[in-house]
């Protein structure tokens, strides 16, 4: 591993929305990363150890996130979040889901996205610029990065960001899932502190969406082959376009096999007075477009006072795109895959036992840092948000945050640890204070 990028090839960065570094994967080989960046590595797909890291899940593919605001029509806009939410889920149409590790309070983790912009708009016209409208973006490659921290632990709550400053889009939530087992299986909901996604389009009058999560089942728990099935009703809005959508997750077919259906309507809506909540309560004078289709394989788009079809988004040929994250020399011990480094290493050796003492060691020190506080009177600070929870569902960064994001898009992933700073910092000062009287 080599030392972070020097300033020169920092300010190259900046000024270009096409860093000098690539990522590549290959599509003959499925989801299998490369990469000719020297500073970092680009993990692979077994490596979703972290609960944190399960939200890289709405970023599969960062190509359709960044592609949101290129239209200059407000329907195309918002079948662009359409397309984007579809994506979302791409690791479980492509694998299986797995059980997580439980973040720990102040774990944090950060990555980048490397895309090509080149996914067209949907609808309406729409030049591939930088938000400032400068520089032009289209098939080029766009930096895309992410940082979250897990803010609370009673209740287990993370905080995230995803930020593309150069397309001027960014998105922001807290990721909290309540579990309920119901006989063979698992719902799984948000919980009360998830108030969905929040997408705002800096270039188009801070435009800001709200994408709110449905309930899933996992289900195959006493068969030890796990599958997520969704059958719930989710909405999309954006107050300022005046438009609303209404996606509906259908349930299995009688026989018991899963359909993975989704039916949707876009239309027009009073923010002010917000009170429709089913597709069938739609009035036909209002709507803009239907959708149709399989969230696992194709949703189609159809508009108003048209007959045909067209393709929103083909699932089919697509694979999670690599993430590039800081290599291991700059990885600071609350790091998300550092953290968890023995206990992950454990078990791709097949040594279970000593896993399991790793886990609980690790578990152990944390509650050693809680009564630490508790002691001292001291409340957990997060480290790049303002607070532990918000609640509009909106987590704000705090200076440090903001910094860290910039460095990331700077391709530089340094960053010192906050022992003399923060909670841990002020226990230590106060346990010294205590020692010397």
């Amino acid at each position: 591993m080599t030392s972070t990028p020097s300033s020169n090839s920092a300010s190259r960065d900046r000024n270009s929305p096409a860093p000098s570094s690539r990522t590549s994967v290959d599509a003959d080989t499925a989801d299998v990363p490369t990469t000719s960046i020297p500073t970092a590595y680009v993990s692979d797909k077994a490596d979703d150890s972290s609960k944190l890291r399960t939200f890289l899940s709405i970023l599969r593919k960062p190509e359709t996130f960044i592609s949101i605001g290129d239209s200059n029509d407000a329907l195309g806009r918002m079948l662009a979040v359409l397309r984007f939410w579809f994506t979302k889920d791409l690791k479980y149409v492509k694998g299986k889901p797995c059980k997580p590790y439980n973040s720990a309070l102040g774990e944090f983790f950060r990555c980048n996205w490397e895309v090509e912009d080149k996914s067209p708009s949907i609808v309406g016209d729409g030049p591939k610029l930088s938000a400032s409208g400068e520089i032009d973006t289209d098939h080029r490659t766009v930096r895309v990065s992410y940082l979250t921290e897990q803010t609370s632990h009673h209740p287990p709550v993370s905080a995230f960001w995803v930020d593309c400053p150069v397309k001027g889009i960014s998105a922001c939530g807290f990721d909290q899932l309540s579990a309920k087992f119901t006989g063979t299986t698992v719902r799984v909901t948000p919980g009360a502190h998830n108030l969905g996604i929040f997408i705002n389009i800096q270039h188009r009058d801070n435009e800001e969406y709200r994408l709110t999560h449905p309930a899933a089942q996992l289900a195959g728990i006493l068969r030890g082959s796990l599958s997520i099935t969704v059958a719930d009703t989710c909405y999309i809005t954006c107050p300022k376009s005046r438009i609303k959508v209404i996606l509906h997750y259908l349930e299995e077919g009688w026989l018991g096999k899963a359909q993975n259906r989704v039916s949707g309507v876009v239309f027009h809506y009073d923010p002010d007075n917000d009170t429709t909540t089913r597709i069938k309560d739609v009035s036909e004078k209002d709507v803009l477009a239907r959708l149709d289709g399989c969230w696992q394989d194709q949703v189609r788009y159809t508009l108003k006072d048209s007959k045909d079809s067209q393709l929103l988004i083909d699932l089919n040929p697509l694979w999670p795109t690599p993430k590039i994250i800081p290599p291991e020399n700059q990885q600071l011990p609350t790091e998300s895959r550092r953290f968890w480094h023995g206990v992950t290493e454990a078990i791709l050796n097949k040594q279970y036992g000593q896993a399991t003492k790793v886990k609980q060691d690790l578990e152990e020190r944390q509650r050693e840092k809680a009564t630490a506080r508790k002691d001292n009177g001291v409340e957990f600070e997060p480290r790049f948000f303002t607070q532990a929870l918000m609640s509009n569902g909106k987590p704000e960064l705090n200076e440090e945050g903001r910094r860290a994001l910039k460095a990331l898009q700077e391709n530089n992933f340094h960053l010192e640890e906050n022992a003399e700073t923060g909670t841990e910092g002020t226990i230590a000062r106060l346990q010294e204070e205590e020692s010397s009287t």
